[in-house]
């Protein structure tokens, strides 16, 4: 099996917020929880829990995005 991208999960504590997923996108997250918890052997109840670090690694890989952030904070005055 290939390695997934993602690790285990930190249990932080969360801020709530309600997203509305297509049907398809939670099969797929359902899907991955199982594939991630045979990889390493954690757990995981609850699918949606994957959203989060997913996103982080999503922010943290984007070149575009870590280019117009660096962008910007340069631009902005210092206080």
């Amino acid at each position: 099996m290939s390695k997934l991208k993602l690790g285990p999960i930190v249990d932080e504590k969360p801020v709530k917020t309600t997203v509305e997923l297509p049907a398809t996108l939670h099969r797929d997250l359902v899907a991955y929880a199982d594939a991630l918890a045979r990889e390493t052997g954690q757990p995981i109840t609850e699918p949606t829990k994957l959203i989060v670090p997913m996103l982080e690694r999503f922010i943290a890989t984007d070149r575009g995005f870590a280019k117009a952030r660096r962008s910007h904070q340069s631009a902005s005055p210092e206080a």
